[in-house]
């Protein structure tokens, strides 16, 4: 028998966790949103920017938590860049082509990192990691404390730019019918390009606050986006809510499941509910229905 104060530990660990990856999440499930596509290049770009803060980190000795603002910025700029220039000419109008070219993206940034640095794993080399605060009879991980919040803001300030600022309005336009918002005077490929910048944004923040007590190798991003899509799945394609509150219960559910049937087997439960979800509910818990 499990005491109850582990099994509470545990619960606030896992919704400490789910913070980052519905950070990850956001990211995804604002692409698809918007542009309708699946970025399969969501993984690699998260490794970019993961890769990014180590090497400000290695050269600097820039805090990734004092990185995060230069980072967003940056990773916005990358990923509008991206969109605007690459993917979207690349694509020509075809959410086919799209998926392709983000799949081809994906193997070219793989494949960069891999030639550049090696398959060796990286970490910060600082005790910073392993800080406990005491909460009681819990001892919680600061860097996941420091995570959460900072997840929390990013989410909230996401929403705010959605609901009450011209671009996001017209980032809501375009996702809900393209020709119409065209027709008003709004530049589809400007909005496509805006939110794939903000998508980028959004794991550049994951980045920087993962960085502390995970390590960075060339298909580190790989096993985030696999929990990413499970979360988007759960919340409901699209859906900015959803993503938050399914990488929260993401998170538990990985927490108790390490907890219960040990470390190694803890996201049996995530790709259990990703199958029930696509069974009973497949437009999630918040998504609307096509």
């Amino acid at each position: 028998m499990i005491p109850p104060a582990i099994i509470a530990e545990a619960l606030v660990n896992g919704l400490l966790a789910g913070a980052a990856y519905a950070l990850v999440a956001l990211g995804l499930t604002l692409v698809y949103g918007v542009l309708h596509i699946v970025n399969f290049a969501h993984g690699a770009l998260l490794t970019c920017a993961m890769f990014a803060a180590w090497g400000l980190h290695a050269t600097f000795g820039l805090d990734p938590y004092l990185a995060i603002l230069p980072m967003a910025f940056a990773f916005f700029g990358f990923g509008y860049a991206l969109q605007r220039w690459v993917i979207g000419p690349s694509s020509h109008g075809e959410d086919g082509n799209t998926l392709l070219v983000t799949l081809g993206l994906s193997i070219i940034l793989e494949n960069a990192l891999l030639a550049l640095f090696r398959s060796d794993t990286r970490t910060l080399g600082t005790d910073a990691g392993f800080d406990v605060v005491e909460l009681g009879p819990m001892l919680l991980s600061r860097p996941r404390l420091i995570g959460f919040a900072v997840a929390l803001v990013t989410a909230g300030l996401l929403w705010a730019l959605l609901s009450a600022t011209d671009t996001g309005r017209a980032i809501r336009a375009v996702s809900k019918e393209r020709l119409g918002a065209q027709l008003a005077g709004i530049d589809p490929r400007h909005i496509f390009a805006v939110t794939f910048g903000l998508g980028c944004a959004c794991l550049a923040v994951a980045a920087c606050l993962l960085l502390p007590t995970f390590y960075v190798n060339p298909r580190v991003g790989n096993a985030f986006v696999l929990v990413a899509f499970t979360i988007v799945v759960l919340g409901g394609m699209g859906s900015i809510p959803g993503a938050l509150l399914g990488g929260l219960f993401i998170g538990v559910v990985e927490s108790l499941g390490g907890l219960l049937l040990g470390e190694s087997l803890g996201q049996l439960g995530i790709f259990l509910i990703f199958i029930l979800v696509l069974l009973l509910r497949p437009t999630g818990l918040f998504g609307a229905r096509a």
